[in-house]
């Protein structure tokens, strides 16, 4: 029994060897980057809370890397954005158009906040598209405000 027990495990073992390979594992390489990046949609408010919201707008396929940032400058000044955060996203190739979606998080209610987009390959560097300064107005305290369409 213990000799058929060890066959087996041999086996097993074997067979994961020839059956996974590291090349398997890889992610492709990166796609070349686009050579210009243009938002065709947005960027609006999605939703907010008194204590957050969601910035969401649409770009053109940025390619490079397939791990993004959307990025989101902003405060409660127009004239300092000095406020900074990001969410990391997977482009998809297949895709022309990449949505990014950010969640800005530690707002105060009922206040308005000015803010400007963009988004970056993973290693930092900017796939050159910025918004011009928008705002929006969180909700108040308890509340919710969805304010982005619906999809067309």
């Amino acid at each position: 029994m213990n000799g058929l027990l060890a066959i087996r495990a041999a086996a097993a073992v074997a067979g994961g060897l020839l059956f996974c390979s590291a090349v398997v594992a890889q992610n492709p390489p990166p796609q070349p980057r686009a050579e210009h990046v243009e938002i065709i949609k947005g960027p609006a408010l999605e939703i907010s809370h008194d204590d957050l919201a969601i910035i969401r707008w649409t770009t053109t396929n940025p390619a490079g890397d397939d791990d993004h940032y959307a990025v989101i400058h902003y405060g409660t000044d127009p004239n300092d954005l000095s406020l900074t955060t990001k969410n990391h996203i997977r482009l998809n190739r297949a895709h022309p158009e990449t949505i990014f979606r950010v969640r800005v998080m530690g707002l105060q209610p009922q206040t308005t906040y000015y803010y400007k987009i963009t988004s970056m390959g993973y290693n930092g560097v900017s796939d050159g598209v910025e918004s011009t300064v928008q705002h929006f107005t969180t909700a108040a305290a308890g509340q919710v405000t969805s304010a982005f369409p619906a999809p067309e």
